[in-house]
């Protein structure tokens, strides 16, 4: 498919024609593990063994390969087997990478107690600020990683910005877009080297499924992802990467009504008066909202805020909502409220990359915003 064609378009169709075989206009769930082949090495459309590649899983990478302006999409069992696969590609014992001082708890524990058991360096810097980035580079920084919106404070990197710093410095940027989805944010036209996501979240959409995926625009780096994807093998199955395709179908219009009550909740909090301080992105005072605005097409669902009271005050509020659902993970049609010191964030207690102990995170789905504007303010104010 033409990768003229507009976003939503690209959502339904790529890597999605309909099935050579039965005429399905859904690909199928072929949930088979070996294939036969016509002579010894002669293979039917490439097929030998689905550790190595599926067709269902053919389909999701070519659709999140066109979604993020890619070369190349690669699906695998989760958003951190992403990143450690990715990171094996990229890095050798003696390597350095800078991480920013706002990341998600699971990556930075990949860093801090796996990575750097290998002998892989790593230091942090504040990726909202370019001079921040360049002074954290060393001679050995192979990677500069880059959440933008970050979790779970919702800062903002300046991709293009910072993609500059990487590449003067002979280091590739790796963006994290999770947040923002490949609808809403494409690091790829802004420089970025490598696309990370982890797919459970917004591009599933539906709380239903794990996984997560790389994109490159770099042939290369493609060919050799590729090969460590197939060498470690912590693969997308089947029905995983068909559910995965399902929920991408609606991703334009899920982040549309994501994103606009999002920013409604947003409002709600900045003026309510237990509400210590508001990160979203959307908000005219976020610092780098300008920066923002330039990069995304809209801010996303993701709303963070501190409340009166600290730590028990955060977790009560946590504990009394109704419509919000008290869990981990984010993305998915239903809202969701967590403590992020407490849960997916513990394994930054003590580090640089330590939350507020009295921070909420919210992850606002698309239900009727004034049924959840009610309950955010029923739980504010008992």
């Amino acid at each position: 498919m033409s990768d003229q064609h507009s976003f939503e378009t690209l959502a339904i169709h790529a890597g999605q024609e309909a099935d050579p075989l039965t005429g399905a206009v859904v690909p199928p769930i072929y949930q088979v593990s070996t294939y036969k082949q016509d002579g010894v090495g002669g293979l039917r459309g490439g097929y030998e063994y689905s550790r190595s590649a599926n067709p269902t899983r053919t389909a999701l990478e070519e659709n999140l390969a066109a979604l993020e302006g890619g070369r190349r999409g690669l699906a695998f069992a989760s958003g951190l087997a992403a990143e450690d696969t990715l990171l094996r590609t990229l890095l050798s014992p003696g390597d350095h990478v800078v991480i920013p001082n706002d990341a998600y708890g699971g990556t930075f524990r990949l860093f801090a107690k796996v990575i750097q058991r290998w002998g892989v360096e790593w230091s942090v810097a504040n990726t909202s600020d370019p001079a921040a980035v360049r002074a954290a580079v060393r001679p050995r920084t192979k990677v500069i990683w880059v959440e933008t919106p970050s979790n779970p404070l919702l800062g903002i990197t300046d991709i293009a910005a910072v993609a500059e710093v990487a590449h003067a410095a002979g280091a590739r940027l790796v963006v994290d877009n999770t947040f923002a989805s490949p609808y809403l944010q494409q690091p790829l036209s802004l420089g970025a080297d490598v696309v990370v996501h982890s797919t459970t979240k917004y591009v599933g959409g539906h709380s239903d499924v794990v996984g997560g995926a790389l994109v490159t625009a770099d042939a290369t780096l493609a060919e050799e992802l590729v090969y460590h994807q197939n060498a470690m093998g912590a693969v997308a199955g089947p029905f995983d990467s068909w559910l995965t395709l399902r929920g991408i179908k609606t991703l334009a219009v899920r982040m549309d009504r994501h994103s606009a009550n999002a920013a409604r909740v947003a409002e709600l909090l900045v003026s309510h008066p237990k509400v210590t301080k508001v990160y979203y992105p959307g908000l005219p005072e976020h610092e780098l909202h300008e920066v923002a605005a330039k990069q995304m097409k809209d801010f996303g669902g993701m709303v963070s805020f501190r409340v009166e009271g600290g730590e028990e005050a955060a977790v009560e509020v946590c504990n009394r909502t109704e419509l919000f659902t008290l869990g981990e993970s984010l993305g998915g049609v239903e809202s969701l409220i967590e403590h992020p010191g407490r849960m997916t964030h513990a394994s930054t207690a003590g580090s640089a990359l330590e939350v507020p102990a009295d921070l909420v995170r919210l992850s606002v789905g698309i239900e009727s915003v004034d049924d959840l504007l009610a309950d955010l303010t029923q739980a504010l104010g008992k």
